[in-house]
């Protein structure tokens, strides 16, 4: 089993910027391929980015392509995504998952273990 807490969502301005954290915990953390998803309100939710265990590989929707960066401490449990220039649809509650996929996987049904989530909420 891996549990995963998110944190570092809030309340920001267009244009401004948050950086989410996810700790993971019980097994090991590095051989997993590490995501973010997120959900806004009555909408599906939907792949943000993926990074590979060594890092060396990571995946964006394309609307954020060029403002967020996913990246990996794997000494710490931890990945973290840099949102940067962010705008009032990125608003929704953001999901950490872990799992086995190929880090080019977008599909939430590959990723076995998600935290609870963290809300982020951009105002215009």
């Amino acid at each position: 089993q891996v549990q995963l807490v998110e944190s570092g969502g809030g309340l920001v301005q267009a244009g401004g910027s948050l950086r989410l954290s996810c700790v993971a915990s019980g097994r090991t953390f590095s051989g997993y391929t590490m995501a973010w998803f997120r959900q806004a309100p009555g909408k599906e939710r939907e792949f943000v980015a993926a990074i590979s265990w060594r890092g060396d590989l990571t995946y964006y929707l394309d609307s954020v392509k060029g403002r967020f960066t996913i990246s990996r401490h794997n000494a710490v449990n931890t990945v973290y995504l840099q949102m940067n220039m962010l705008r009032p649809e990125d608003t929704a509650v953001y999901y950490c998952a872990a799992g086995f996929a190929v880090a080019s996987t977008t599909l939430s049904s590959k990723y076995n273990y998600w935290g609870q989530g963290t809300q982020v909420t951009v105002s215009s």
